[in-house]
């Protein structure tokens, strides 16, 4: 009984969530190489990793498999994820530092957050306004990824130019606009709902 106890949080659910976790890694061996192919597997790692992103919790609910664990876990999945393509992208100069630095502030205010309700006995889960933020992180690198492929093209498929780099820069630039607002709201709506956890 209680080595089934200690073993409830090893369900598919959470590998899924810890598969996410390892592909993050991938994902970041993969893309600082200048090539068309590994820029082209990254994009896959990636599309791989959201669809983790979205069966871990649908399966969960479907076989009555929601774990606490799961529910901290998870969130913290997407975090390592989205920051390994977001520094990657940083360290490739694609995006700004005060972009990255306000996303980055954010995500460990809120993983703080948690972990305080964690050792209140209180497990923080994702609401609307983070769904919204992390899909339109998810648009944004998919965004740059195919910028990045773009790029790499062979020279006889080219037909990358200045102008059309300009226009991706400009979507770049724009969608994480809306990136940073919504990254901005729903960090203080977290703050805002759970301030009770600062009381004592």
């Amino acid at each position: 009984m209680n080595t089934t106890l200690k073993l409830k949080w090893l369900n598919l659910p959470n590998f899924l969530t810890i598969f996410r976790i390892f592909l993050s890694g991938i994902f970041l061996f993969f893309i600082f190489n200048k090539d068309l192919i590994s820029k082209v597997i990254s994009l896959v790692i990636f599309s791989v990793a959201t669809l983790t992103d979205f069966y871990d919790g649908y399966l969960a609910r479907k076989l009555s498999q929601v774990t606490d664990f799961g529910k901290f876990l998870d969130p913290i999945a997407d975090k390592i994820l989205i920051f390994s393509c977001f520094l990657a992208f940083l360290q490739m100069q694609i995006l700004k530092a005060w972009m990255v630095l306000i996303i980055f502030s954010r995500e460990i205010l809120i993983t703080f957050l948690r972990i305080l309700a964690l050792s209140k006995g209180k497990v923080i889960q994702a609401n609307l306004l983070g769904k919204h933020k992390m899909v339109s992180q998810v648009v944004a690198i998919y965004i740059i990824l195919i910028f990045l492929i773009f790029k790499e093209l062979p020279y006889r498929f080219k037909f990358y130019n200045l102008n059309i780099e300009s226009l991706f820069r400009l979507v770049i630039n724009s969608v994480m606009g809306v990136v940073i607002i919504l990254t901005i709201i729903s960090g203080l709506s977290y703050l805002w709902k759970n301030k009770l956890l600062f009381k004592d």
